[in-house]
């Protein structure tokens, strides 16, 4: 479990020592969390907290959506493997009680719950009473009174621990065909859409630095071939 004052508010800022989050963008089968999990504490040992989208807010229906509640167990299950305290993304009150029940260690509030004063007031009211670490998004289109809003509703249930994400540098890996867009979404035009969208709130979050990142080389079985461009026209 996180202990009090959890997100660093004196010393590490003094060190100039990042907070380092990380995890899968969603998880989607339980061996596919715990492994890269398992690889991040291998290969990322300065990470903090570990991440995973359980539910998956899109702008169309019939998107994929998340798993849902049965993957909050994987979740802390492989935190706890690595001995690393979990956080999750969550929407409206249910959530917020589930994400408890199952032993999440720290919430946060994304970007398209944060420009909702409704939506942010409902989880406040969930948060009422209950000790644990929050994180902020700012609204998917920038506006400061709505995440100033949003900080003061969670604030003012008696949440102590919050912290205000903003991306200062982004960085966008395996920009390249097969990966981005998904070979899962180049034959369904939905999927696509959804896919470019998201890349372009991805690219439009970063407040300073953008990066693209792709590999020059990549390895399939004993062979390896040259990347192009990704695949979005």
């Amino acid at each position: 479990m996180v202990q009090p004052s959890y997100f660093p508010n004196g010393a590490n800022r003094q060190n100039k020592k990042a907070f380092v989050i990380a995890g899968p963008c969603s998880a989607e089968t339980e061996e596919q969390l715990r492994e890269s999990i398992t690889q991040i504490k291998q290969y990322a040992p300065q990470v903090n907290l570990l991440r995973a989208g359980i539910w998956k807010p899109r702008t169309r229906p019939n998107s994929f959506e998340g798993i849902g509640k049965k993957a909050l167990s994987w979740l802390v299950d492989a935190g706890k493997a690595v001995n690393l305290p979990v956080s999750i993304e969550v929407a409206k009150a249910q959530h917020v009680e589930d994400a408890l029940h199952a032993g999440v260690d720290v919430l946060w509030i994304g970007a398209r719950s944060t420009v909702s004063p409704f939506i942010v007031q409902d989880i406040a009211d969930a948060l009422k009473g209950v000790h644990v670490p929050i994180m902020i998004k700012n609204p998917i289109n920038p506006d400061l009174s709505l995440w100033m809003g949003a900080i003061e509703r969670i604030e003012q249930a008696g949440v102590k621990d919050i912290a205000a994400i903003h991306r200062h540098s982004v960085f966008i890996i395996y920009t390249v065909d097969g990966f981005l867009p998904s070979a899962r979404s180049v034959d369904d035009p939905q999927e696509l859409e959804e896919e470019r969208r998201l890349f372009y709130v991805a690219c439009t979050r970063a407040k300073e630095n953008l990066y693209l990142v792709k590999p020059s080389m990549m390895k399939a079985s004993k062979t390896f071939w040259q990347q192009g461009q990704m695949g979005f026209h």
